[in-house]
């Protein structure tokens, strides 16, 4: 981060501002004069039921709230980390740089303490939030590393996925990463099972790979997908995994021990990919009932997860939108696009 200068209270008051996001709300004037906000009832406490976050300078590829909702945390194409407030205007409130590539996925930690960012410069990185610093820079792929996430309990470790076609796990205490595990194709999003003694991969290959870090062997594929595999997410539960592939379906996958042969068991369909083979990640609701994924027609599109409909196809954005999150506490959706911008907006 540069340039360096003392820590306030908190070291996430460093940069200067971005540009206001704009709001709009319509006031209308009632017969007795007074001045009432028209539209539908509020939700949440955002500051008004959309807002627009300006000030990347690049495609944004990956967006998360912070686990106690606070904070969000953007990154992408410009290769900078972009700290904003949730609430009050959402102003930009830090800036995070160290990356020589784009950034192309990025998690908190369980614990909201720190940052883990995968970038096309064929490194993951390990942030400190409260500091502002980059703590870590783990190298070993050969090539970019489109996909990282961290264990969800148990040990403190990380699994990223690269076009050099292995999955790495890794132990932030260590240089190297601990465990390697060849897929043969280049992979393209990782994630861990609930105890963190599975890693789930997907690739170019189409197909869902489920590997036993006990052993380091592959356990089982879940195949049904027929292009390749953008985005993964665990349910809240850890008893299912979602995937995005640009065959335009997104599908449930049951990954519990000794769960019947046919592990798929809801497919969603509406979104789209397109030529422009974008990494379109996907997300839980913190309860479950909903879901979402990325879509390069510029809407951000929500299905219930009991009915399979699709509940809200939200428009706004002028390019793919390649990330979306669901608040952990209020129902508030992000979505992050390639016309550099976020928009955070109010559900039901």
């Amino acid at each position: 981060m540069d340039p360096k200068r003392k820590a306030e209270e908190s070291a996430l008051v460093v940069a200067a501002p971005a540009k206001k996001p704009r709001t709009e709300l319509v006031a209308t004037q009632s017969k007795d004069k007074a001045l009432k906000l028209a539209g539908p009832a509020r939700t949440s406490s955002l500051f008004a039921p959309i807002m627009q976050l300006e000030g990347h300078g690049g495609d944004i590829f990956t967006a998360e709230f912070h686990p106690e909702g606070q904070y969000l945390a953007s990154s992408g194409f410009d290769r900078q980390i972009f700290f904003w407030n949730v609430y009050g205007e959402c102003e930009n409130i830090a800036v995070m740089s160290g990356h020589t590539g784009a950034v192309l996925e990025m998690h908190f930690t369980t614990d909201g303490s720190n940052l883990l960012t995968a970038s096309t410069d064929k490194t993951v990185a390990l942030w400190d939030i409260a500091a502002g610093v980059r703590i870590k820079r783990f190298k070993g792929h050969s090539s970019f590393v489109n996909s990282c996430q961290s264990a969800r309990r148990g040990p403190s470790m990380f699994c990223s996925g690269s076009d050099d076609g292995t999955v790495r796990v890794w132990d932030p205490r260590r240089k190297q990463n601990t465990v390697t595990l060849n897929s043969g194709y280049q992979v393209t999003a990782v994630a861990f099972s609930d105890n963190a003694t599975q890693v789930i991969s997907g690739g170019i290959d189409n197909d869902i790979k489920v590997w036993d870090l006990r052993q380091n062997t592959l356990l089982y594929k879940l195949k049904g997908h027929t292009d390749t595999i953008t985005g993964m997410s665990l349910s809240p539960d850890g008893s299912y995994v979602m995937s995005n592939a640009m065959d335009n379906f997104l599908r449930i996958w049951d990954i519990r021990p000794y769960a019947p042969q046919e592990r798929c068991v809801k497919i969603f369909q509406g979104h789209q990919h397109n030529f422009e083979k974008n990494m379109l990640r996907c997300a839980w609701s913190p309860d479950g009932s909903k879901v979402a994924a990325g879509s390069s027609d510029r809407f951000v599109y929500i299905w219930d997860t009991t009915s399979r409909r699709i509940i809200y196809k939200l428009p706004g954005h002028n390019g793919s939108v390649n990330d979306v999150d669901f608040h952990p506490k209020e129902p508030i959706i992000l979505s992050a696009s390639s016309d550099k911008t976020i928009y955070l907006g109010e559900i039901e």
